[in-house]
């Protein structure tokens, strides 16, 4: 009777049934009956899935706050052996950001490793000259992101939660685009998806997790399923999106589904010498979105040295490169420290809060007594600004090129209650902002440092930092000093060139937010300068 009341008050989802376990069951049952029944996905033992995948950046845009960028193209085939939880992608990703390329790969899942096989090694990170081999064993942090995405996606998961009652627990409804999905949490041990239901056919509508952005703190990450589609005896949805907040970022389409074929062990295999000592899933605090995102631009550092991937610091160290001048070092993302009168300036706070609290330690364990009063970030990328909260929330003032503030004010509005880094707060909405026209001068009567807007074809707003007595200056990504220069010019490394010109500085060393240190004097030369 309390069932069948309740299958009847779904569309709404109130009264007592509305938080009542019995309820979540029936929202599970009533969606597995919308897809054709139990009894059709118990009998899938195996499956083969074809399809084509899109994806888009959101944070590696040209002008803050605007046009995502087109991160790459991708065909998969997918198998999967549900009796031994193992799952096989092959991979073909056509990459267009940050420069075209293709990558070939396969990856190979299993309950306890995973392994990748195949051209990824193409995946040269040009800050730390790091370049994978073409097999190994996946880090612990992209075996529980990966892990956990394909669980997602699984079209196993609602029968899993219909057998797994005790994991359900009771969700309130969701409101997007006016209309109200009722939903569920199921616990799925080191994750949580809430699983929201279409009121009207009881279909699964979306399933969400509740992750931490560098950017955007807080977000919600949905995977929106529609077209649902009869394929070889089950109901699949073919449309698949993922969105980051609202906003599509990843758009999957499935063009074959076969149930039950033939799969030999074989395919699972990954060779001998990559197996040994292959990491276990992380269990701790993973950064799901920085280890997938990275991966749709091809640059992500597949290593369980946080230095590369999230809030380790074991590898970070300062360099002085000029008295009171120091350049934070290790890892991939890099920031410059300069000490004046009565206070310290940071260029650049890349990758997570971690990386920026050990650069806030490090800094006052230098220059005691002396507060970092303000924080120059030469651009909006994620990976070099996903640690700007920590300096913020001791009080730094923030200084951005000019179109770049509105952007800003909007990320620091959001919550960053889930920031593993940091302690919770609403936001930091109060935090002072100062936009550079075109210059800004810093001096104290001991010392001076300039910014300077400048032209450059990677990203609007982008400062160049100088500190006018040691001749020292800063840029990112335009330029990675002390990395192998091209045997041409090219337009990147010509912004520079003729920013300093238009800024009127002199500067006989660069810095960068990668690479090291290297005499201005070699890219001059390659300029013809």
């Amino acid at each position: 009777m309390i069932r069948t009341l309740c299958l009847l008050l779904l569309s709404a989802a109130i009264g007592s049934c509305a938080t009542s376990p019995q309820r979540n069951v029936d929202l599970v049952n009533r969606a597995l009956d919308a897809m054709g029944g139990a009894d059709s996905y118990a009998r899938v033992k195996t499956i083969a899935v074809k399809g084509n995948w899109k994806q888009w950046e959101p944070e590696q845009s040209f002008a803050p706050g605007g046009e995502m960028r087109h991160a790459n193209d991708a065909t998969f085939e997918t198998v999967a052996d549900y009796g031994t939880r193992s799952i096989r992608v092959d991979w073909v990703k056509n990459f267009a950001y940050p420069a075209p390329r293709t990558f070939k790969f396969s990856e190979i899942v299993t309950p306890d490793a995973g392994y990748v096989i195949g051209r990824e090694a193409n995946a040269l990170n040009k800050q730390s000259g790091d370049l994978k081999s073409p097999a190994h064993s996946m880090s612990g942090l992209r075996l529980t992101a990966t892990q956990r995405e394909l669980r997602r996606a699984s079209p196993l998961l609602l029968l899993e939660m219909r057998n797994n009652p005790d994991r359900l627990s009771g969700s309130a409804d969701i409101a997007i685009g006016g209309v109200s999905y009722p939903s569920v949490n199921y616990n799925a041990g080191a994750y949580t998806y809430t699983v929201l239901f279409d009121p009207q056919t009881g279909l699964p509508a979306r399933i969400r997790t509740l992750d931490y952005d560098n950017v955007w703190g807080d977000v919600t990450y949905d995977l929106v399923l529609s077209g649902w589609t009869n394929m070889d005896g089950i109901r699949v949805p073919v449309s698949q999106k993922y969105e980051l907040n609202g906003r599509m970022i990843t758009d999957v389409t499935l063009t074959e589904v076969t149930v039950n074929p033939a799969v030999p062990a074989s395919r699972f295999d990954a060779p001998a010498e990559i197996k040994t000592g292959a990491a276990k899933p992380e269990s701790g605090n993973v950064p799901y979105q920085w280890i997938l995102r990275r991966q749709f631009i091809g640059t992500y550092m597949d290593s369980d040295n946080i230095s590369f991937d999230t809030r380790a610091t074991s590898s970070l160290r300062l360099n002085e490169v000029a008295p009171g001048v120091q350049h934070q070092a290790g890892g991939t993302h890099h920031s410059l420290i300069v000490e004046m009168r009565d206070y310290l300036i940071v260029v650049d706070a890349p990758v997570a809060d971690g990386q920026s609290n050990w650069t806030i330690a490090a800094a006052q364990a230098k220059y005691p007594g002396k507060p970092i009063r303000f924080v120059v970030l030469t651009h909006h990328h994620m990976d070099h600004v996903g640690g700007i909260r920590a300096y913020l929330a001791q009080g730094a003032t923030l200084v951005v090129g000019q179109g770049g503030a509105a952007h800003y004010r909007k990320m620091l509005a959001a919550p960053y209650t889930r920031n593993p880094d940091l302690a919770a707060r609403r936001d930091l909405s109060g935090a002072q902002i100062l936009e550079v026209a075109d210059k800004h001068v810093f001096n104290d009567g001991k010392r001076e440092v300039s910014v300077h807007l400048i032209e450059n074809p990677h990203a609007s707003a982008l400062l160049l930092a100088y500190v006018a007595d040691a001749r020292i200056a800063y840029v990112t990504d335009v330029y990675s000093p002390g990395t192998p220069l091209p045997p041409k010019m090219n337009p990147a490394l010509q912004s520079v060139v003729n920013g300093v010109k238009k800024a009127g500085i002199q500067p006989v060393t660069f810095v960068g937010g990668h690479g090291s240190s290297a005499p201005y004097a070699l890219l001059v030369g390659l300029a013809g300068n």
